[in-house]
């Protein structure tokens, strides 16, 4: 039933192969010119096997995977028009290249519900795990969803 999860429950996993033109979109849309993004003769001099996705990259792998806003909201029975994207950090643990097959594991972390019953809010804390291709985790994701009452 949507809405009715609990701390801890783990979402359907969502799996993005991660394509090199997505790489340079995303990084056109943000407006970040590092060429470890998009030039792989830089990333190869600088140590990278490839170019690099950049530090947000984990919002399109969501997006583009399976889990976009309205799905979200769907599974966790979340009214759209009242939702606030309140908070967002990611953390690295090794590079995301062109030609990886990332798996995102979302779990909701936390549930809290603040204020009094009419105008009171829920904040939900998702904690999405990604990991590549050969099972390493590459990144963790943590977003503070916010729904007003």
């Amino acid at each position: 039933m949507p809405g009715d999860y609990q701390e801890g429950t783990e979402l359907p996993p969502c799996t993005f192969v991660v394509e090199r033109g997505k790489i340079r979109e995303f990084v056109q849309a943000i407006g970040d010119p590092n060429p470890l993004y998009t030039d792989r003769e830089h990333a190869a001099r600088e140590g990278y096997a490839d170019v690099i996705a950049p530090p947000t990259f984990g919002i399109c792998i969501n997006v583009w995977g399976g889990w976009d806003f309205p799905t979200l909201c769907r599974t966790l029975g979340l009214d759209p028009a009242k939702v606030l994207h309140g908070e967002q950090e990611y953390e690295y643990f090794k590079e995301i290249y062109p030609g990886d097959e990332i798996t995102a594991r979302p779990k909701l972390a936390k549930i809290l519900k603040k204020g009094g019953q009419a105008g009171g809010m829920k904040l939900i804390v998702l904690e999405t795990s990604y990991f590549n291709q050969d099972g390493e985790k590459v990144l963790l994701g943590r977003s503070t969803i916010i729904e007003r009452g």
